[in-house]
């Protein structure tokens, strides 16, 4: 491919030479002779320190946003922007060939794509999806790294999709990835927004600045789709260049809205109003934030011309998402629950919608993250003091923290509680302590997994599936 061709959209400065290109890389491991290098400033290395090295190794060009006085060398104006239209160019665009959905938010964000994929099935969609817990092509599922990937990963993955008849892709977009302009060049017809609550501070540092990395999704989108009900809905709606639309729990001036919302142990039911039509959806996962879900996805598939009919059938064909609300299926008098949540927000909302339904005591188990923001450990600690009945404090991914310093700053939240905890801070060993203790009617919250398959400890990670904890547990 012609070099002017992979540069075509980005802000170049200066003539550019007239060269084959081979391919594109931003990883100086991976330089192949005649490859075109581009070099990043990224969080912990500038690759600009491999720029000279590059063109040894046989690069044909570098491109980089100083002058760093090579002999083949592009000067662009920002380098993760570069990279970004560069992959596009490189698998020809993909997105130009389907419906792309991005879904940006702190919470929902998994289970309002599997409700939208589910919905785009029903209406005989072929449909992609990108996401934390697995990418799919159709029924075809692939692992997956990151929430959003990298540019090149991301791209390739669209022309993959676009090649086996995918006709709409639906994709978990990250602030991390909007921040760092990973999703450049995607075309997206609809953008939705679910929430904001503190997440990311240690990579955003403010709130203001999390939303602004979120809200530039809505300058790349035809269709934005907006929570009413969220209190930063109006920051991200201010400037947004789409046509907006918007979805609530309570509020009839929003698009869609539900009403009559009733909560069964095992889901929730609602009817779903909109723009002169009615109907019943009865869904698989409880919770009020499931409604939230559901209502985002719903405004989504109408967005993209979906009839009301084939919603309603499609959410409440849907089942459950691994590590979101999951029952763990134990055979015995107390009932065990997976969930993802890991913001002060997130747990919160579990928490509730387990205390509408549970027959005993809500017993939660729970950490932080290490090497993530501190100061929403202790919120997290007050939030599941406040509505559950019993406390196991115990790790989540520590990383390179110290798990004890990670549970200090948790019991912070706890201080003036009189809701009994205990700490353990092997996981393994907190959730076996739980199962042996598990007293009939409980209902007992392993929070901050969900679907996640390892622990990440500071001598690497390891395997580590909750389901698997809890069986063994069960045999002893």
């Amino acid at each position: 491919m012609k070099l002017q061709e992979l540069l075509t959209g980005v802000n170049t400065v200066g003539t550019v030479p007239e060269i084959e290109i081979t391919e594109i890389c931003r990883d100086s491991r991976k330089i192949t002779a005649g490859c075109a290098f581009v070099c990043i400033r990224g969080t912990g290395v500038d690759s600009h320190a491999f720029a000279a090295e590059a063109l040894e190794k046989g690069a044909a060009v570098v491109v980089v946003e100083r002058d760093m006085g090579l002999p083949s060398q592009v000067l662009v104006a920002d380098g993760r922007v570069a990279w970004a239209q560069m992959c596009a160019n490189r698998f020809g665009h993909p997105s130009n060939r389907l419906k792309l959905v991005g879904i940006t938010g702190t919470n929902g964000k998994t289970s309002t794509a599997f409700l939208l994929k589910a919905i785009l099935e029903q209406a005989g969609h072929t449909v992609g999806l990108i996401g934390t817990i697995q990418n799919m092509i159709g029924q075809r599922v692939l692992t997956t790294g990151h929430t959003t990937p990298d540019s090149y990963e991301l791209q390739q993955m669209l022309c993959a999709m676009a090649d086996a008849g995918c006709d709409h892709v639906v994709m978990e977009v990250s602030s991390h990835a909007l921040d760092q302009s990973r999703v450049g060049g995607c075309e997206f017809e609809v953008g939705m927004f679910s929430n904001l609550t503190q997440d990311h501070l240690d990579y955003h540092g403010t709130m203001e600045d999390y939303a602004a990395a979120k809200k530039r999704l809505f300058s790349m989108c035809k269709i934005g789709i907006f929570n009413q009900d969220d209190s930063w809905t109006p920051v991200l709606k201010e400037g947004a260049t789409c046509s907006v639309m918007t979805y609530s729990a309570h509020d009839d001036t929003a698009d869609y809205t539900a009403r009559d919302i009733r909560q069964r142990p095992d889901g929730v039911d609602f009817v779903l109003v909109g723009l002169g039509e009615i109907g019943r959806v009865r869904l698989a996962t409880p919770g009020r934030f499931s409604v939230y879900n559901a209502l985002g996805a719903a405004t989504c598939a109408m967005a993209l011309g979906i009839s009301f009919e084939t919603v309603v059938q499609g959410l409440s064909a849907t089942g459950i998402v691994k590590g979101r609300a999951e029952v763990v299926p134990t055979g015995r008098d107390f009932t065990v629950v997976i969930d993802y949540a890991h913001t002060p927000d997130g747990l919160e909302n579990i928490c509730e919608t387990l205390n509408a339904c549970k027959a005993g005591r809500l017993v939660t188990l729970f950490g932080c993250g290490g090497d993530r923001d501190r100061t929403k450990r202790p919120k997290m600690g007050e939030a599941a003091a406040r509505l559950s009945d019993f406390l196991i404090v115990t790790s989540d991914n520590p990383r390179t923290e110290d798990p004890d310093a990670i549970i200090a700053d948790i019991l912070t939240g706890l201080e003036g509680t009189k809701t009994p905890y205990t700490v353990i801070p092997n996981r393994g060993e907190a959730i076996r302590w739980a199962i042996q203790n598990a007293q009939a009617g409980d209902t007992l919250l392993l929070a901050g997994k969900g679907h996640e398959t390892y622990q990440i400890l500071n001598e690497g990670t390891v395997h580590f599936d909750e389901r698997e904890v809890v069986a063994d547990a069960l045999k002893e």
